[in-house]
């Protein structure tokens, strides 16, 4: 069981990115670079506001974003989850493995 909140938790840093709209198979490869490339640049959350359709590979490109801000050595915080996809990362049983904040 999860312990996420479904309250919006409001950002405005400079070190903080945002997900697009969607994030479905169709745009992960995209995201993906787009998100490490922030990273990169010293981004130390990503915002998931915006998400409103997604599908498992929202997932991945998350998780993918953790590990290369794990490896730059600065965890990647990532707030307002989805309701939807947290309940998702339960039933893959990563949700543990995401940094979230609702």
């Amino acid at each position: 069981m999860n312990n996420f909140s479904t309250a919006p938790v409001v950002t405005s840093s400079a070190d903080t990115f945002e997900t697009g709209a969607t994030l479905t198979h169709a745009s992960a490869n995209a995201a993906l670079a787009a998100g490490l490339a922030r990273i990169g640049s010293g981004a130390t959350a990503v915002d998931c506001a915006p998400l409103t359709q997604f599908d498992s590979s929202a997932l991945a490109v998350l998780l993918a974003w953790q590990r290369a801000a794990t490896a730059r050595g600065t965890p990647l915080s990532i707030v307002n989850l989805p309701a939807g996809l947290s309940s998702l990362a339960q039933a893959y049983g990563v949700d543990t493995l995401l940094s979230a904040r609702h």
